[in-house]
């Protein structure tokens, strides 16, 4: 299957393998003969698979290759393998309009998932800010159904309608920043939808907003079994206490999910989640801090406003891992998995905005990071990372291209 529009190979050395979980990999990905696949470090060849796009915000793939992705002010649509494009949802020029997509800030069509099922049910789901809701915006999740050809889509449910909006710009930024928007189906069959605080001081750790959550919920909508939310709160949200969370996977094996969320003026976090769990973000008004329009979350410091504020929270979800006291905009992230990634089969990948690149965690059994390795990838504003049926890696970059990334072993020596 030929994904390519343009190649640009460069061979690059890869500290870092980047895979989901979520997809199978052919039967001949083996490790290649004369490495030692627990060591080794893979050789990258990065390609060009699209540009010239208007915000790349996701990608997911089908069972057969095609390729969905996003763009945050356009829509959804599909690429095949022959190369073909097909604008499915969105604004002018789609299969299917979108008069109610908003596209303000830093919101409008975020993340996609291809139900598990969908090779008989042709079914995705996609996270957009919205005008439905009447007086007010709101960021929700939309169910998907595809003709046959994958060519249109036929129907369309809101399953989520009520996830918050940043109307107005403040102090802290313009309208429509922190609406978060990452969706991933678990291995568990639920799909989890990651959402932002909205620049709200309130919105973390109220039981009944769902910003700054992670919500997981039935393929209609409906809260997912064993949420173990706290009593009061919506039983929809599975986590809560969060800032902005834009990137979620789970590990191979065990299952557990882990998210990426943007520090404020320090600590990017990698946190593993546990059903019920609070992220310990509480951006309220404190009287040691002086916080324009009620939101503290920049007013302060590492101690004075931490990320996972221990103090107020002595349960709060442990980090995994912290930027080194840094915010670089930690986004995407995804689990690598596959023979081919050699050493880095099983690591977890993080993708980062304003940091430009790709940083690759080392796991130990309890899920926290032994070591880091960067990527030996171009300087970009990694919006998405995810792993193709075919084992590569694909990437959105905020400059409007997809990128293919190979893996090989190393030429063996003479």
């Amino acid at each position: 299957m030929n994904f390519f529009r343009r190649p640009v190979f460069a061979s690059l050395v890869l500290a870092a393998a980047v895979v989901s979980a979520a997809f199978p990999l052919a039967a001949a990905d083996v490790a290649p003969s004369g490495t030692n696949p627990a060591a080794a470090v893979p050789l990258l060849n990065r390609s060009v698979v699209l540009s010239g796009l208007s915000g790349p915000w996701d990608i997911a793939f089908a069972p057969d290759g095609t390729m969905f992705f996003t763009e945050k002010c356009r829509g959804l649509s599909a690429r095949r393998g022959d190369g073909s494009i097909t604008r499915l949802f969105g604004t002018s020029g789609s299969a299917l309009l979108a008069p109610d997509l908003v596209c303000q800030g830093q919101s409008g069509v975020h993340g996609v998932a291809v139900d598990p099922q969908f090779a008989s049910n042709r079914t995705l789901y996609l996270y957009m800010a919205s005008t439905l809701q009447a007086n007010a915006r709101t960021n929700r999740v939309l169910r998907l159904q595809l003709d046959e050809a994958l060519a249109t889509v036929v129907s369309r449910t809101d399953i989520v309608t009520d996830i918050v909006f940043k109307h107005q710009g403040n102090a802290h930024g313009t309208a429509g920043a922190h609406s978060g928007g990452r969706l991933r189906f678990g291995p568990d069959g639920f799909l989890y939808v990651a959402t932002g605080d909205t620049h709200s001081g309130a919105v973390p750790q109220s039981p009944t907003l769902l910003g700054g959550k992670v919500l997981r919920v039935t393929r209609d909508g409906a809260p997912a079994p064993a949420n173990n939310a706290p009593a009061g709160f919506d039983a929809r949200i599975f986590t809560y206490g969060h800032r902005n969370v834009q990137g979620i996977d789970f590990r191979p094996g065990s299952g557990q999910p882990f998210i990426a969320e943007h520090g404020p003026n320090h600590n990017d976090e990698v946190t593993r989640l546990v059903a019920g769990g609070n992220g310990g973000w509480d951006p309220q008004n404190r009287p040691q801090l002086n916080c324009a329009d009620g939101y503290c979350g920049y007013a302060g410091n590492a101690s004075t406003m931490p990320m996972t504020d221990r103090a107020r929270f002595p349960n709060a979800l442990r980090p995994s891992w912290t930027n080194n006291g840094a915010s670089e905009g930690l986004s995407p992230l995804t689990f690598l998995m596959g023979a081919r990634w050699l050493g880095w089969n099983g690591r977890l990948a993080v993708g980062m905005l304003a940091g430009q690149r790709v940083e690759v965690l080392a796991l130990d059994a309890d899920g926290n990071t032994g070591s880091t390795v960067r990527a030996g990838l171009p300087a970009a504003r990694y919006r998405a990372l995810t792993q193709g049926p075919d084992g590569d890696l694909y990437i959105a970059t905020d400059a409007g291209e997809i990128w293919r990334v190979t893996p090989s072993a190393a030429p063996a020596r003479p």
